[in-house]
């Protein structure tokens, strides 16, 4: 193994007259100890075999070292544990911790780690949707209440990739990936070039989800929520035939604004009596000059701050009787915020903006793998973590405070021990039998 490498001793100021001396030399010693977590997770939610089962390998399995489902619980796992290019596999497929997230303890050849290297990786990453070729062994099959938060968001490119277009709003060159979340559970994330509407695109997408939620839960009522890039006519007629209920934003106009004018003027008064912001709601039928096929019902806040008017629309297919004006701007509209943090979490923690590959194929690949970590750590945080300081905590906290944890590894003929430092803060959040209770009790049988 390439951890039994000897390095050449290091040595270091002294200290209370002795040397002090370093080496690379510790044998199997892991910084992930935390991905026994992860493999735990998996084990519960099944999340690599099923990922697996999207791609088709056509490769010849006598000659075959490494299993579509190792190629894939490694890179996820990488990405969830902070390793984000395919390049850090080179020397992650020998880190003795990570191998376990293999199936076998040892490779089938002995050139070979039980896990695989970035050129292995790199040819999963690039496979073609549909049926093998000759180049390209592995394909992949491109396949109460509840609301689904909708949004695009900024991915910026890195040269001159294929589907570069420069987009305005952001001032750059960009991908325009479409993110469709339900509370923390990530649903969609397809990627698509900037040169768009906001909305591309979404009626399939939904149409998909909501296909699968209504297999399971079909009495349930659906709302979407989204801002004013999908307050569009066609995505609202799909709503309205199909009886999923919207909350969208709507961009203010001259003619809105000039519907609310005595609401407006309400809000100055009373601000200026208050010497505070002051709020007033209306809510009254609308329809546009020609884009939209039918009049809809719209919400509007006139707002007046201490400085200026700041008036807000929304426009939805959710009845006066079930919601009214001020409780659906301010209770369920503005909810749809915290999607933000969640794709702050996907782009930040877990390296869903690192699109950096020449196609566009290539980078729709990178970006599930990056959401597929997601919804690992998302999974240990819901079924492990609920009771714990960590209950709310990002992925990025919850891979600092428990997954990277350096630990020595000793493999004897009965077990494999996982030594971790004794001094870990957050060890008994990592051996708290709620943890392990939870996770096991979905195991069960």
């Amino acid at each position: 193994m390439q951890t039994d490498c000897i390095f050449a001793q290091l040595e270091f100021k002294g200290f209370d007259g002795h040397k002090v001396v370093a080496g690379f030399d510790g044998g199997a010693i892991t910084s992930d100890a935390g991905a026994l977590l992860l493999r735990h997770v998996d084990a519960a939610i099944g999340l690599f075999d099923r990922v697996a089962a999207c791609f088709v390998d056509g490769r010849d399995r006598k000659c075959t070292v490494h299993s579509t489902r190792t190629l894939v619980g490694q890179r996820i796992a990488a990405i969830a544990l902070g390793y984000e290019d395919v390049d850090d596999h080179d020397t992650l497929r020998y880190d003795p911790v990570l191998a376990l997230l293999s199936e076998r303890l040892t490779p089938k050849r002995q050139d070979c780690a039980v896990l695989a290297g970035k050129s292995t990786l790199n040819r999963l990453e690039h496979g073609r949707p549909g049926a093998p070729t000759r180049y390209h062994k592995i394909a992949y099959d491109a396949g109460a209440q509840i609301v689904l938060d909708l949004d695009a968001t900024d991915d910026p490119q890195h040269g001159h990739q294929e589907g570069r277009f420069f987009h305005g709003y952001y001032d750059g060159y960009c991908y325009l990936p479409l993110y469709i979340f339900c509370g923390r559970h990530l649903l969609s994330a397809k990627l698509r070039r900037s040169n768009i509407d906001a909305s591309a695109g979404a009626v399939e997408e939904v149409g998909r989800i909501v296909k699968q939620i209504r297999t399971r839960w079909p009495g349930v009522r659906i709302v979407l929520r989204a801002d004013s890039g999908f307050a569009r006519d066609e995505l609202m007629d799909w709503c309205e035939t199909r009886n999923v209920d919207y909350v969208f934003g709507l961009a203010r106009n001259k003619r809105l604004e000039k519907e609310i004018a005595e609401a407006l003027e309400e809000a100055r008064l009373e601000a200026g009596t208050s010497g505070q912001a002051a709020r007033v709601f209306r809510d009254f039928l609308w329809s546009t000059k020609d884009s939209w096929s039918r009049r809809r019902r719209v919400v509007a806040k006139a707002e007046w701050t201490m400085a200026a008017p700041n008036p807000r629309f929304v426009v939805t297919s959710l009845e006066p009787e079930c919601w009214a004006a001020q409780l659906l701007y301010e209770e369920l509209y503005c909810a749809r915020g915290d999607m933000e943090n969640r794709i702050k979490e996907c782009q930040l923690d877990l390296y869903a903006d690192r699109t950096s590959a020449h196609t566009m194929r290539a980078n729709q690949l990178r970006l599930w793998f990056a959401s597929l970590a997601y919804v690992l750590i998302g999974a240990l945080r819901r079924l492990g973590l609920a009771h714990t300081r960590l209950a709310d905590a990002t992925c990025g906290t919850i891979r600092l405070k428990l997954l990277k944890i350096g630990a020595q590894v000793r493999v004897s003929v009965r077990r494999i021990k996982v030594a971790m430092a004794s001094a870990c803060p957050y060890a008994e959040e990592f051996a708290l039998e709620q943890i392990l209770f939870n996770l096991g009790h979905i195991l069960r049988p």
